[in-house]
C-alpha cells in the first residue's frame, strides 16, 4: 500500500505517582526520597508532561494554579517558605494542599518544616526529594514524561540505520523490504526493527523502536525467522532510530512518472511530521542495497549544504550562458584535449 498517514496509536492519558518514581529511579537514574505519603503513591496520576513551581501559589495567587501537574519546590520556593513565620509558612503551604495535586517534589536537597510535611500527609499527597538541581531534574522529568504521553503509530516496514542515517524501508508485502534489510546488516549496518515499527513522535521528531516481541529478529521468507543479534553481533542492532528518509519499494510501471533528477522531493506526513520519500521502482538488475547506502550518503551531503541535482542544474544553465554568448557557432568537443595515455 501507498506510504502515507497513519492512525495513532491511543496514547497514556495517565501514569501514577509510584510508576513515575520508580521509571524515574531505574531508567533515567535520577536519586529519589520519600518524605511522607508514599503509600498514596498508587492512588495519585500524572495526567500531562508539563511541570509546574508554586512560588504564586504559595504567596496567594491561586487563580490559574495548575495543580494537577507534578509541583516542584526549588530554592525560590524554598527560601520564601523560610522567610515567614511558623504560621505564615503553615497559611501559605495549606494553599497548595488543598488541592488534588499529584506529587510534590523538592529539589537541590531542599527540606520541609515537619508540620508543613504533615499537612502533606494528612492531604495524602506524596512528597520527595531529590539531590538534582531544579533545572536539570525539570528537564530530565519532562523528557521522560513527554516520552510516556508521546503520539505513536505502528507500520509495516523494515527500519535500517544506515551510516548515521534512519532509512525506513516501505513496500507492499512479499516485495522484498526484509530481504534489503537483511543485506544491509550484512554490509556493516544496523537493523532497528522489521515487520512492525513503532513510532514515536516526541519534540516534532519521530523515533522508531521494534515492539518487545520482534527486537532483533528478523523473518525472511522460505527460511523463516533468523535472531540479527545472535548471527551478526550486537553492532549489527539498535534499540531506536531517528526517522530521517522513507524508502518505498514499488514494482515498475510504465505508465508512472519517476523522478528522474531528484530536484522534485516527495515528503509523506507521519504524525504531522513531514518526512522525505523516495519511491524506487524494482527492476532486475537494481542493487537495492547500494541504492539505500546512496540514499544515506547523498541525504549526508544535503545537509551539509551541498545538493548534486541543484549543482547539475546550476552547471547546466553555466553552460547553456556561455554557450549563447559564444561566438563560434561550430560544436565544441566534451574534451578539447587530450593528453597521451602510453599506460
Amino acid at each position: 500500500m501507498p506510504f502515507g498517514d497513519h492512525e495513532s496509536i491511543p496514547k497514556k492519558e495517565k501514569i501514577s505517582v509510584s510508576y513515575l518514581v520508580e521509571r524515574l529511579q531505574e531508567r533515567v537514574q535520577i536519586d529519589l526520597e520519600n518524605f511522607v505519603a508514599e503509600g498514596n503513591a498508587d492512588q495519585r496520576y500524572v495526567t500531562e508532561a508539563d511541570l509546574h513551581r508554586p512560588g504564586l501559589a504559595l504567596a496567594g495567587f491561586v487563580k490559574l494554579f495548575t495543580h494537577q501537574r507534578i509541583q516542584i519546590i526549588g530554592n525560590t520556593e524554598s527560601n520564601y517558605i523560610q522567610d515567614l513565620s511558623k504560621e505564615e509558612q503553615i497559611k501559605a503551604f495549606k494553599k497548595l494542599t488543598q488541592y488534588d495535586i499529584p506529587v510534590l517534589i523538592l529539589t537541590h536537597e531542599n527540606q520541609l518544616p515537619n508540620y508543613l510535611l504533615d499537612l502533606a500527609e494528612e492531604a495524602g499527597i506524596p512528597v520527595y526529594g531529590t539531590p538534582l538541581e531544579t533545572t536539570q531534574f525539570m528537564h530530565l522529568t519532562r523528557d521522560f514524561l513527554e516520552d510516556q504521553f508521546a503520539l505513536q503509530t505502528m507500520v509495516h516496514g523494515s527500519m535500517v540505520d544506515v551510516y548515521g542515517i534512519g532509512i525506513l524501508i516501505a513496500g507492499k508485502s512479499g516485495i522484498g523490504k526484509s530481504e534489503v534489510a537483511l543485506d544491509l546488516v550484512e554490509r556493516g549496518h544496523r537493523l532497528v526493527a522489521d515487520d512492525v515499527v513503532i513510532l514515536t513522535k516526541k519534540n516534532n521528531v519521530l523515533m522508531t523502536s521494534a515492539t518487545e516481541m520482534n527486537k532483533h529478529f528478523m523473518e525472511i521468507r522460505g527460511l523463516g525467522i533468523i535472531d540479527i543479534m545472535s548471527m551478526f553481533g550486537i553492532r549489527a542492532i539498535r534499540y531506536q532510530k531517528r526517522l530521517e528518509v522513507v524508502l518505498e519499494l514499488s514494482l515498475w510501471d510504465e505508465s508512472k512518472d519517476i523522478e528522474r533528477t531528484g530536484l522534485n522531493r516527495d515528503v509523506t506526513s507521519v504524525l504531522g511530521v513531514d518526512i522525505p520519500l523516495i519511491n524506487l521502482p524494482i527492476t532486475p538488475g537494481k542493487n537495492i542495497t547500494v541504492i539505500a547506502e546512496v540514499i544515506a550518503m547523498n541525504y549526508l551531503l544535503r545537509h551539509y549544504g551541498y545538493d548534486a541535482a541543484e549543482a547539475f542544474q546550476d552547471k547546466v544553465k553555466t553552460h547553456i550562458a556561455d554557450k549563447a554568448k559564444a561566438a563560434d557557432p561550430m560544436p565544441r568537443r566534451a574534451i578539447e584535449y587530450f593528453e597521451g595515455d602510453i599506460e
